[in-house]
């Protein structure tokens, strides 16, 4: 009776140790992919209506920055920047991409002019474009982005450019709410 005991609290043991053991690897591998690879973020605001609705969540490749390159329409979260001009209280915000290093932007009437070209704003709302952009040039290792409710976005028409290193990911995927699921 007592090597029967004794071997089922081994056992018991070995099945503690065991499950430990993956517990605490899968939440190293967690901490890792959130740090390094993907991250979730919830919309607060409708400064990018209709792509992104108030309440939805995302999903960002943060690889796509690290590893790749950035690309006019790209939808991406970044730092806040420090200057404080339109009063959001929010660490992170989700804009699209409108310039890129090197890029001369401009506005006139409702038309954003990128190096002289009219910008297809096939995913902006038609409403009038609000804050005009002044005549800018993109700075290297900087991006000018914009709400798609340009009328209701506090963007780089109010505190400028975003720098590459405030970059946190690329948004590539709407997992909430389940009806709107899909790739951005």
């Amino acid at each position: 009776s007592e090597p029967v005991g004794r071997a089922a609290r081994r056992s018991r043991r070995r099945a503690v140790v065991e499950w430990g053991s993956i517990i605490v690897v899968a939440l190293l591998i967690s901490f890792l992919l959130r740090t390094f690879v993907i991250q979730t973020f919830y919309i607060p605001s409708g400064s990018m209506e209709p792509t992104l609705m108030i309440g939805d969540r995302i999903i960002v490749s943060k690889v796509s920055v690290t590893w790749g390159t950035i690309h006019r329409g790209d939808i991406i979260v970044f730092k806040h920047p420090p200057a404080e001009h339109c009063g959001e209280p929010v660490t992170d915000l989700v804009k699209r991409v409108i310039g890129l290093p090197g890029n001369h932007l401009t506005s006139r009437g409702n038309t954003i002019y990128v190096n002289g070209k009219p910008l297809d704003q096939t995913w902006s709302h038609v409403e009038p474009l609000g804050t005009p952009i002044g005549n800018v040039t993109v700075p290297a290792n900087s991006y000018f982005v914009m709400g798609d409710n340009q009328p209701d976005s506090c963007d780089s028409r109010f505190w400028g450019f975003v720098p590459r290193h405030d970059i946190i990911g690329k948004a590539f995927l709407r997992i909430w709410p389940l009806s709107r699921f899909g790739f951005l």
